[in-house]
């Protein structure tokens, strides 16, 4: 099972991964988005994510970064 939109932190830990050099707080929502749908492991409906989504995500990779 992949995954899905609701994810934030697994979502988050993933990006980190394959992201080491980015600084979440600088990721507009639009390559965020773009980035997340890229996973490898990322299996959602893009047509379910929101701002909300994005911001928790964005939110959840800058505390994995800390």
């Amino acid at each position: 099972m992949g995954l899905k939109w609701t994810d934030s932190l697994d979502i988050a830990i993933e990006l980190d991964e394959h992201y080491p050099d980015t600084d979440p707080a600088q990721v507009n929502f639009v390559d965020l988005r773009d980035r997340v749908m890229r996973l490898g492991d990322f299996d959602d409906d893009p047509g379910h994510c929101g701002e909300r989504i994005l911001e928790a995500i964005q939110m959840a990779w800058i505390e994995e970064r800390s």
